[in-house]
């Protein structure tokens, strides 16, 4: 299933997506819904981020090859950090570049929802929590990373989270492939599930420590290294079962 949060007639809400058109519900795939039966086409309505997350979480390091392109150790156990809501875009969304940022890059994540009240769970109790998936670009730019002790500038500026386009409930992690493109042209290509440290090892970790809540967001991490993007450069990044999330990069006054 595709749950799909869209706006029309300034109205925002959720709905699951058949192919091209929109089964709109009441409620939401949190808390419970109900089917309204009205239907709109996908063309008609504005794609917003499929969720605003009570708390969101990301993962570094999590891939072998990208911790080597970027210099630094492999880590010894999972380490979580947290980013800003401000930063969330959706999928069609511009990412506006700030005018002094310079070395900006993409980062294709597996992005994982979470859909019930989970605290000190097991590996194996993990997905049970797991409400599905999405697609998120996280974007850095490098000179602020490597100057910003908090990372506040270099991640969570305005824009620099694109997420979407929709969340899959029925995805099978194993088989994913992550492709990125910019201008159409291959880029990055790696197994999705290829992680230094999985899913359900980080929901077990966490969970002892802290509860996680239904709409909390998990980004897993990502291999490979990027270009320095540049001003109109448009990014796509296709992850198996899950769509594409596109985003174009303009660089802001």
């Amino acid at each position: 299933m595709k749950w799909l949060r869209y706006t029309q007639a300034g109205r925002t809400g959720y709905g699951i997506l058949e192919d091209d058109r929109i089964v709109a519900v009441r409620g939401d795939p949190f808390q419970g819904y109900e089917k309204t039966g009205d239907i709109v086409r996908l063309a008609d309505v504005r794609v917003e981020v499929p969720v605003i997350p009570p708390t969101f979480y990301c993962v570094g390091l999590n891939y072998v090859t990208h911790i080597g392109t970027e210099g630094l150790k492999i880590p010894t156990q999972p380490d979580v950090g947290y980013r800003a809501n401000n930063a969330l875009v959706a999928h069609g969304q511009d990412v506006i570049m700030p005018a002094d940022a310079g070395k900006v890059h993409y980062e294709g994540e597996l992005v994982v929802v979470i859909g019930k009240k989970a605290h000190n769970v097991s590996e194996a109790q993990a997905r049970e929590c797991v409400l599905g998936y999405t697609i998120g670009n996280d974007v850095s730019e490098r000179v602020w990373q490597a100057s910003d002790r908090t990372f506040w500038r270099a991640k969570n500026s305005d824009t620099f989270k694109p997420m979407g386009p929709w969340i899959e409930t029925a995805a099978d992690v194993d088989a994913m492939e992550t492709v990125v493109s910019v201008n159409g042209e291959e880029s990055t290509r790696f197994r999705t599930n290829d992680m230094l440290f999985g899913i359900d090892r980080f929901i077990s970790t966490m969970s002892r420590y802290l509860t996680l809540y239904p709409g909390d967001i998990l980004w897993m991490g990502t291999d490979g290294h990027s270009p320095d993007l540049r001003d109109g450069d448009v990014v796509d990044i296709s992850i198996t079962g899950l769509g594409t999330l596109t985003n174009r990069f303009v660089r802001g006054n």
